[in-house]
């Protein structure tokens, strides 16, 4: 069978005016893991990574890492879902759940589990929305059957967001709506999974591994964001 390795990108700039870029934590995330990737004498067939500039920023950090070319495709399919238009589409609808000007990051988590929920049941107006969940599931589908369609003898590695990880996972494991949105929540930053496949099937064979930051003196640059 053939295999990948999927990446949630690195540490982005929670509670900054643009949340799309990598913190300087997630800047060394990103290469940790392409350092650990050439400890272990891995090989990739190729990048596929979505257009954001976290993507491209984590991409960039793992091949700094792990000094050794890789063809990289750019793969919108693979993008974040747009959580904040989701949001901001919930509040207006439930503006009694509004969130406080010193909210904390869990309150946000909170909110963004409400809205997701809703935004899976189809009970935000489709005209307001930049995606429907729909919409989302259809081109992480089409993201992965493209990977898929590719054989060679290295495996290959896709650069990804929490939220993409989460639907792509249901593919595989046939998770309900509610089992994403949960899942999301649990993905670590830069953090691998693995899955084998054929023209037949994908097989997750391990999920979440952060074992570039398994260590005593990186217990701090575990993150969520």
């Amino acid at each position: 069978m053939s295999e990948f390795y999927l990446v949630r990108h690195g540490q982005a700039s929670f509670g900054a005016q643009n949340y799309d870029k990598l913190s300087d934590l997630g800047h060394q995330q990103a290469i940790w893991l392409g350092e650990y990737f050439a400890q272990r004498q891995m090989a990739f067939s190729g990048l596929y990574r979505g257009d954001m500039v976290r993507h491209q920023e984590t991409a960039d950090g793992i091949l700094s890492g792990l000094l050794s070319p890789v063809p990289i495709q750019i793969c919108p399919g693979f993008n974040e879902f747009d959580f904040k238009n989701i949001g901001e589409v919930y509040g207006q609808l439930n503006p009694q759940g509004a969130l406080p000007d010193n909210a904390l990051p869990a309150d946000f988590y909170r909110l963004l589990k409400r809205a997701m929920l809703a935004w899976s049941q189809d009970l935000l107006p489709a005209e307001l929305l930049t995606e429907t969940w729909a919409d989302f599931q259809l081109r992480v589908t089409e993201s992965l059957q493209l990977v898929c369609g590719q054989k060679a003898d290295k495996p290959a590695l896709i650069v990804s967001s929490g939220g993409a990880i989460s639907m792509l996972m249901s593919l595989v494991l046939g998770l309900n709506a509610s089992q994403v949105i949960e899942l999301n929540m649990q993905i670590k930053n830069t953090s691998v999974s693995h899955f084998y496949y054929n023209s037949s099937t994908v097989r997750l064979s391990s999920f979440n591994n952060i074992g570039h930051l398994d260590r005593a003196d990186r217990v701090d640059a575990v993150t969520f964001s």
